[in-house]
């Protein structure tokens, strides 16, 4: 039975034939690489945090803190790390969590549609953002049997909310993601240095350039007067108002799973499932929001225990296989990538994200392999300890 570790045996295969391996193998070379790639204004974008990028840091230094304890004499030269999440059966946890510059970060400026050929490949999820270079019907059309998320960003405007929720429905996606901590921009210090700002500039707004509620908006279409089409969704991007009562608001949008992303206190999950979600989404965002706050990690596990039966997600600091792994025995029934498959794509293209994805689940298979957890299942708080 084929594993995911097996992708290891392909790069050594190909040693032996003297072909070594041309894409980044530690998250340290793809972001050097990938920081070579980038324009100066989009790796500011995707690699940049709030304030002094405190809580970016503390995102990844504090999977640091567990240690994952080794079993021996466990079976595990088969390994099952397939789930359920929303009645659908994925053949690994591992998602690729929305970023709204992805579509970017390709030297063809069309990355949204090679992310989703890339879950194609892979198997595993995109969850595509309201911020596309490309109409979210595209980016639906090139995900193959692989299901795929809509992310939301919540207009000030009900209707048009509505309108994407439903455009994300007929286009085939099989859950919508509310993100919940970005009705407006954080302080952000290095793209404030450049003064970079891509939607502003017209950049990845396909979905509001495509949607007739919005267009009946502006004067003159986007294409003849793109300044004033961008400062329309300027106006028109966030929800400041958005609140728990708007929640039965939010949850009669679809009868496709509901998730709430950005979910960091017991109390907020609780009302969230009392309100009919279907899942929660514990993440700070990357860090990219707000600074000065607790690592998303330290919080999953109180998340979590509020949650009970409500299946979790969780992002925010992840790098390698090992914070998969981890997110996964603190009780995450699925673990979100950012940065790293956005580094792939700006490296290699399709092919370079597909690398990431491989290897990170390459990592974490083999690392459960080796220590004796051959099954999901089989990680609980107890494998691990905490190392303060």
């Amino acid at each position: 039975m084929a594993s995911f570790g097996d992708f290891q045996f392909e790069i050594y295969l190909r040693g032996l034939a003297g072909v070594r391996e041309d894409l980044p193998l530690t998250y340290a070379e793809l972001e050097r690489r990938a920081g070579a790639a980038l324009s100066p204004e989009m790796l500011s974008y995707v690699a940049g945090g709030a304030g002094n990028e405190y809580t970016q840091r503390a995102n990844v230094a504090a999977f640091d803190d567990y240690g994952l304890i080794p079993r021996m004499l466990v079976p595990a030269r088969e390994r099952d790390l397939s789930v359920e999440l929303f009645g659908l059966t994925l053949p690994s946890p591992l998602l690729m969590a929305p970023i709204g510059v992805i579509g970017l970060c390709a030297q063809d400026g069309h990355g949204d549609l090679a992310t989703a050929r890339a879950a194609a490949r892979t198997g595993v999820p995109m969850i595509a953002s309201t911020l596309t270079v490309d109409p979210l019907e595209d980016v639906a059309a090139h995900l193959g049997d692989t299901p795929g998320f809509f992310q939301l960003y919540t207009p000030n405007d009900r209707e048009l909310a509505e309108s994407f929720v439903s455009r994300a429905e007929n286009a085939g996606f099989q859950g919508i993601v509310v993100t919940l901590d970005t009705w407006t921009p954080g302080w952000r210090p290095r793209d404030l240095t450049l003064g970079n700002f891509p939607q502003l500039r017209g950049h990845c707004l396909a979905n509001y350039f495509t949607d007739p509620l919005f267009v009946a908006k502006l004067e003159k279409p986007p294409e003849e007067d793109p300044r004033a089409a961008a400062l329309m969704w300027a106006l028109t991007f966030g929800d400041p108002t958005l609140s728990w009562v708007d929640l039965p608001w939010l949850r009669s949008l679809t009868a496709l799973p509901l998730v709430l992303k950005g979910i960091c206190h017991p109390e907020d999950v609780r009302r969230a499932i009392d309100g009919g979600v279907d899942g929660i989404y514990c993440s700070n965002h990357g860090g990219r929001q707000a600074n000065g706050g607790i690592a998303a990690i330290d919080l999953l596990a109180d998340v979590v225990a509020a949650a009970g039966e409500t299946p979790v997600i969780f992002d925010s600091g992840v790098r390698g296989g090992e914070h998969i792994v981890k997110a996964l025995a603190l009780g995450a029934k699925a673990v979100a990538v950012g940065r790293p498959y956005a580094y792939g794509l700006a490296v290699g293209g399709e092919d370079g994200i597909v690398h990431v994805l491989r290897s990170l689940l390459a990592e974490a298979d083999l690392l459960m392999a080796i220590d004796g957890y051959p099954a999901i299942a089989d990680l609980t708080p107890d494998a691990l300890r905490v190392r303060r």
